[in-house]
């Protein structure tokens, strides 16, 4: 089998259902996928004449954060759920897309943060269900914390979107 094209995405971009877009070798193709998909890096596409289509993560402007404990890190996960905010996690680091108010919040905590230009897979599905309430020695000082980052930075926007995951085709 010939090498497939390919087609480079930001995550953003993965998560419509229908999208314009252009092939890394320039041809135009147009997606139409079932509502809630979402493109992950390396999935392959089936284009109408059969042909296949790779699709790659596109490096994006994310924040990728270390703790020096795991328990750190779990902290700044379980707030960013808080938050509504699409996070990719790794064995050891958390991945998040830039946000001047997420990151002094991770700062303010401990937590390493640094800027990067990476591809970004969030976890999907878990970003719908409403709010958690914990109920440990460190929630009432984690939230204030949290309440306060939020209050300095008011005005700032914050993405509730959610997506799922499937395979659509390409129409070429």
């Amino acid at each position: 089998m010939k090498r497939a094209p390919t087609l480079t995405l930001a995550f953003d971009a993965r998560c419509k259902s229908r999208l314009a877009a252009t092939l890394d070798n320039g041809e135009e193709v147009a997606l139409v996928m079932p509502r809630g998909t979402v493109l992950a890096d390396g999935d392959m596409l089936v284009a109408d004449d059969g042909g296949f289509v790779c699709v790659i993560a596109a490096a994006e402007n994310v924040l990728v954060v270390r703790a020096p404990s795991v328990r750190l890190l779990t902290r700044a996960a379980y707030h960013l759920d808080n938050w509504h905010t699409p996070v990719e996690v790794g064995a050891e680091y958390l991945k998040l897309e830039a946000d001047p108010v997420l990151e002094d919040m991770l700062r303010r905590f401990g937590c390493l943060v640094a800027h990067e230009s990476q591809p970004f897979q969030p976890e999907t599905g878990a970003y719908g269900g409403g709010h958690r309430h914990g109920h440990d020695e460190t929630f009432s000082e984690d939230h204030a914390l949290a309440q306060k980052v939020f209050d300095e930075h008011h005005g700032h926007a914050h993405d509730h979107s959610s997506c799922g995951h499937d395979h659509g085709h390409a129409h070429r």
